[in-house]
């Protein structure tokens, strides 16, 4: 994703198919956000649905704003410090030439800038899924405003723009194990120690309120999910974007059997639901490393989150952080476990010569990995939990408990996701519209 530098005889030329197939990823990337507010929305109770879809819409409103407005120039722009990037003929994305290409490639910088946007909108919404049934719509918004400032922005700088500290380092993040799931993985995590727990965590049934949304969701994803991954070589014309496309299929195949395994083995069960969390799961994990290992690679990634993930879901009931939707145990764990095990299944045959431990390049990349991973996470959890500390100090980020307990959808939209006043014929809507006693009305009402 970074520029190359090219002789003037070599310069690339716009390339129409390139061109068009990176806008149709743009558009699977965009549909990605809808699809994880299905994927949240129908993990939730009832009382809360509304509230994590608009947590994951309005991302699509407020960074698409801030990306116009200067991201785009701090995640790519001229390095500065190998930590933030800066390009005053990009703020406003007011001196662009339509056909000026990305350095190196052969898209315009439109489309590429498109492209990236998409992943930073979805970033923050990953976010929301740990933070259910129990924060202001408003906090919620200035915090996506302020984290895709100081830590979005300048993360996407560290592992893909030029000159970044991880990019220059070699640390190998195909399209977005570092800056995309362990970023929001290690901020919700942040936020949550700061916010506490929601009322009845632990003693009050929390069940998925719509399985069928929880799928429905999930298969948005995988299908997005081809556009994140395979259109992050931004282009095919050597086939690696093609092993990226293949590898995504795999790994998310084989995650779901290994949470499956995981679940029947330890639960008794098949469940829907894992089913789903396993294929958000492997998902993740090949991520990072989709286009440095083998489709045999691809199914040991996938087995191994799958299982790890699985395990590490349990670990908010042990720990006691109200992890509301398992985004710590899903994307947390499996961004850093596809990162690392690049370390160990990179052949040298995909999107580069390096090799990982089982195929002779020893352990230098699984320590570049790391320096990834952990510097990534940490910075990640510190300022996140920082900026939840603030805006708790100033504007508040917990609605009330009686608005939690009587339902967040009503208290910050006005609204319920379900309507059932029409609901009913013959004898049901006689029932419903027939007087009621004075002594029965409690009854009914409650």
């Amino acid at each position: 994703m970074a520029p190359a530098i090219t002789l003037a005889a070599d310069a690339p030329t716009l390339s129409a198919a390139n061109t068009g197939f990176m806008l149709i990823c743009s558009a699977l990337v965009m549909l990605m956000t809808p699809g994880l507010a299905f994927f949240y929305g129908g993990m939730v109770r009832v009382k809360s649905t509304l509230n994590m879809l608009m947590m994951s819409f309005i991302s699509l409103g407020i960074v698409t704003v801030l990306w116009v407005l200067y991201g785009f120039s701090m995640a790519f722009g001229t390095d500065s410090g190998s930590v933030i990037g800066w390009n005053s003929d990009w703020v406003g994305l007011s001196d662009i030439g339509l056909t000026e290409l990305w350095d190196g490639y052969t898209i315009p910088v439109f489309v590429f800038l498109v492209f990236q946007l998409m992943f930073a909108v979805l970033t923050p919404a990953l976010i929301s899924g740990a933070l259910a049934d129990r924060v202001k719509f408003t906090a919620w918004a200035l915090f996506i405003a302020l984290w895709a400032t100081v830590v979005y922005f300048p993360v996407a700088h560290w592992v893909w723009g030029a000159g970044g500290w991880a990019f220059e380092l070699g640390v190998i993040d195909f399209a977005g194990g570092t800056a995309v799931h362990i970023n929001a993985g290690a901020a919700a995590l942040g936020v949550i120690l700061v916010i506490g727990k929601r009322v009845g965590f632990k003693k009050d049934p929390m069940r998925p309120h719509s399985l069928p949304l929880v799928m429905l969701g999930a298969g948005l994803l995988w299908f997005g999910w081809f556009g994140f991954n395979a259109g992050s070589w931004l282009g095919n014309d050597d086939g690696v974007g093609a092993l990226m496309f293949v590898n995504t299929q795999v790994a998310t195949g084989a995650a779901v059997l290994g949470w499956l395994a995981y679940e029947k083995i330890r639960h008794g069960a098949f469940t829907t639901l894992g089913a789903a969390s396993g294929a958000v799961a492997g998902l993740v994990a090949i991520t990072p490393a989709g286009g440095a290992v083998s489709p045999l690679g691809a199914i040991a990634v996938g087995v191994i989150a799958g299982v790890l993930c699985a395990m590490a879901v349990g670990l908010k009931y042990k720990f006691g952080y109200d992890d509301s939707l398992d985004v710590v145990g899903v994307h947390l764990v499996g961004g850093i476990l596809g990162s690392l095990l690049i370390g160990f299944f990179a052949t040298g045959k995909g999107q580069s010569d390096v090799a990982g431990l089982f195929y002779g390049g020893g352990l230098d990349q699984f320590w570049k990995q790391c320096a990834g991973v952990f510097g990534v996470l940490a910075y990640s959890l510190v300022v996140s939990a920082v900026l939840a500390f603030l805006l708790d100090k100033t504007i508040g980020m917990r609605v009330s408990e009686d608005d939690e307990v009587a339902g967040i959808d009503q208290a910050e939209h006005a609204e319920t996701a379900y309507d059932f006043s029409g609901a009913g014929g013959g004898a049901a809507r006689t029932a419903a519209t027939a007087p009621v006693a004075p002594a029965e009305s409690k009854k009914v009402d409650a």
